[in-house]
């Protein structure tokens, strides 16, 4: 079939599965991978980022999130220092071999792309 779809009650409004975090307050989950040779794949779906202890996740990968909603301060960093007050509506880019921290007082929820197979975050 060339087109897939997932409506909203079985992608966006759904939480992503928890993931290994130190507060256990980060959960992502691939919604749909590319039909691709493995280095090649795509996968994306949705992170939600939520209050309590940051997650600091070095990516393997190239990846792309845009921010979908924003509840509290949501920061989001590098490993140079460089810190974002995090928005609806921005986009952000990380670049495989970057280090990455998500901090939250509230919530962030984001919607990502990134070049690995499915489930390997």
């Amino acid at each position: 079939m060339p087109m897939k779809y997932k409506p909203n009650v079985e992608g966006y409004s759904v939480k992503p599965p928890q993931i290994p975090s130190p507060g256990n307050n980060s959960f992502l989950g691939d919604i749909f991978t590319s039909e691709a040779p493995e280095d090649k794949q795509i996968s994306c779906g949705f992170y939600k980022q939520e209050k309590g202890e940051k997650l600091v996740y070095p990516y393997n990968y190239d990846e792309m999130k845009i921010i979908l909603e924003v509840e509290g301060d949501y920061f989001i960093s590098d490993e140079t220092g460089y810190k974002v007050s995090a928005k609806v509506g921005d986009v952000f880019y990380f670049k495989k071999g970057c280090t990455i921290t998500f901090e939250t007082t509230g919530y962030g929820y984001a919607f990502f792309c990134g070049l690995r197979p499915a489930d390997a975050a």
